[in-house]
């Protein structure tokens, strides 16, 4: 999930701008690298633990404001900390580019082997880069992964039409969406055109081929897509992409999600179909059927039966599943904080759904689901965020018992609940120690926008606190001068 900047406008926003005005935004989403109907972990050093990347896109980099940069915490036995680590900007050797004020390297990522050598690589979108004359027609970078991880090594991607699009790389994913085996990327724009990278990419970044997709929705000159998701919805073994976007430029501008199938030949809009919306998306197997299912985070709405919200109909938030079938996208079920036990209770501007990811905390193959809630609020401190944790199991998400909620206020995790935390502002859940079982790091909107990472892994049944810890920009490389973010947008 790249959406700062539409974070902190929820976190203030009235109800009107919950609606229209969160669409109109400039953001971009998180991208998904799901290429099954599980979730794989990125794997940078191919050492079998999992490695968390994350950007702070809205850094300075040698005095140059909101040049960015990209963190990356390895996995270790103990989880991840500042210890073990690497910290790029574009001023890193070996990196393209060089670091600007206002690149905002690291606004979006995508991680797959690109190469094929058995290390994960990570493509990163700077879609304010300029790119000679064409102010912010934005950049994209693949960085390689090897035996040290993420060092600082990668190449440009080249624009194949620049003068149609500003933004390049503003939404990226990665997946098999043709089957061959090899790791594509699909990468977004101000544009409504959809660029798809085919895989067998090339040392100096040229791609194996390239396609276009073109969804029906509206390309404006900061908006295009709102996201990208990538995940094997029908069980085809063919990634399959949705884009989430504007379905029309009416004064709200409704928000949809537009599935669009993998096939032999790659994606194809022939057989396009319109789902629930949410800005937020992940796909995975929640109930282990062998269908990747699909939840989507509509954070400004929670009352509207098909998701969509007029500017008084705000409330807490709503996130739809939709459950994978050999023929795609089927029934969808949406939750709110006041379905059945889920923690909480939908209050206005709680952003329930404001960011989402999957994966499977016990060990018992069905994915879990965590939710972050960046606008909730705790006492007299607003907008301080808290993560719900829902567990899958074989009727889907359970949502009548054991479900956990964690606040910087509960017990055993770091910090306290302070005026616009928006603790969960991201969430990942990833196995980063190695033990076969997924643990949380969720995102803050720590001190002013600093921002802040918090590790909290499972026990084997569920996320405990045992063991947290906070990892913070100024242990990482990252400069706390403007708002840099850190942690703001997990690679995914």
């Amino acid at each position: 999930m790249h959406k700062h900047q539409l974070r902190l406008a929820l976190a203030t926003a009235t109800a009107a701008a919950l609606t229209g005005g969160l669409l109109g935004l400039s953001a971009a989403g998180t991208a998904s690298a799901a290429d099954s109907a599980t979730v794989p972990h990125a794997d940078f050093n191919g050492d079998g633990r999992g490695d968390v990347a994350f950007s702070a896109d809205g850094a300075y980099v040698d005095g140059k404001k909101e040049a960015g940069q990209l963190v990356v915490l390895y996995g270790t036995a103990t989880g991840v900390s500042s210890a073990k680590r690497h910290t790029i900007s574009q001023n890193t050797t070996g990196a393209p580019g060089t670091a600007e004020a206002g690149d905002r390297f690291g606004y979006d990522t995508a991680y797959a082997d690109f190469n094929g050598d058995g290390y994960d690589d990570i493509a990163v979108g700077a879609q304010g880069e300029d790119a000679g004359s064409d102010v912010d027609g934005g950049g994209l970078a693949i960085f390689w992964g090897s035996a040290s991880g993420i060092t600082g090594k990668g190449v440009t991607v080249a624009d194949p039409a620049p003068t149609a699009h500003d933004r390049w790389g503003k939404n990226l994913a990665a997946g098999d969406f043709d089957g061959d085996g090899k790791a594509d990327l699909a990468v977004g724009s101000n544009n409504t055109t959809v660029y798809v990278l085919k895989g067998g990419f090339s040392s100096s970044g040229t791609p194996g081929g390239r396609y276009t997709v073109k969804p029906p929705i509206v390309g404006t000159e900061l908006n295009g897509p709102l996201n990208l998701t990538a995940g094997d919805v029908n069980g085809d073994k063919r990634t399959d992409l949705v884009i989430d976007g504007y379905e029309n430029q009416t004064e709200y501008g409704w928000n949809r999600n537009y599935y669009v199938p993998g096939s032999s030949t790659g994606l194809s809009t022939a057989n396009i179909r319109t789902i629930k919306p949410g800005v937020i998306t992940a796909i995975g197997d929640i109930d282990n059927d062998g269908y990747g299912d699909i939840v989507s985070g509509a954070a400004w709405n929670a009352t509207a039966s098909d998701g969509t919200s007029v500017p008084d109909s705000a409330k807490g938030g709503k996130v739809w599943v939709t459950y994978g079938t050999a023929s795609g996208p089927g029934t969808a079920t949406g939750i709110t904080q006041d379905t059945g036990n889920v923690p909480g209770g939908s209050e206005t501007n709680d952003m329930f759904g404001y960011e989402l990811d999957l994966g499977d905390i016990n060990g018992d193959h069905y994915l879990d689901l965590a939710i972050g809630v960046a606008g909730e609020d705790f006492g007299s401190a607003v907008n301080t965020g808290a993560v719900t944790i829902l567990y899958g199991g074989p009727n889907g998400l359970n949502t009548t018992s054991g479900a956990q909620s964690l606040a910087q206020s509960t017990a055993g995790v770091p910090g306290n609940d302070e005026n616009n935390d928006m603790f969960g502002i991201d969430v990942k859940l990833d196995d980063v120690s190695g033990d076969g079982k997924a643990d949380l790091i969720a995102g803050s909107a720590e001190n002013d926008g600093n921002g802040g990472v918090t590790y909290l892994p499972s026990n084997g049944s569920k996320i405990t606190t045992t063991g947290s810890r906070t990892i913070a920009p100024s242990t990482s490389g990252v400069s706390t001068t403007g708002s840099p973010y850190f942690g703001a947008n997990f690679a995914d």
